[in-house]
């Protein structure tokens, strides 16, 4: 039973790594394809945030350490709270409101 638990994590692992991975490409095509500093903003954060989670929950799915698991809750969050924060304080910079 547990080689069966341990294959469903594993293709489920990799969905969300593969999934995380595409979510980036989105992100550095659009930087590249967009003009405008506000779009490029957008097209960084938003995607490049949430593959970096999916990568973060794949590889916390491969841990079996509960200190390991919560070092990458706390990159997880990290994440969530800074990358917006980041991009906003750049918005601004640029001539935003």
């Amino acid at each position: 039973m547990s080689d069966v638990l341990d294959n469903v994590l594993d293709v489920v692992s990799m969905i969300l790594f593969v999934a995380g991975a595409l979510l980036a490409l989105v992100a550095s095509v659009a930087l590249h394809r967009f003009t405008g500093t506000r779009s490029r903003m957008h097209a960084t954060t938003k995607p490049a945030t949430l593959g970096v989670s999916l990568c973060a929950i794949g590889s916390m799915l491969q841990l079996s350490d509960v200190s390991n698991i919560t070092k990458v809750v706390v990159i997880i969050v990290l994440q969530l709270v800074t990358a917006p924060i980041g991009a906003h304080m750049f918005g601004r910079s640029v001539g935003g409101k």
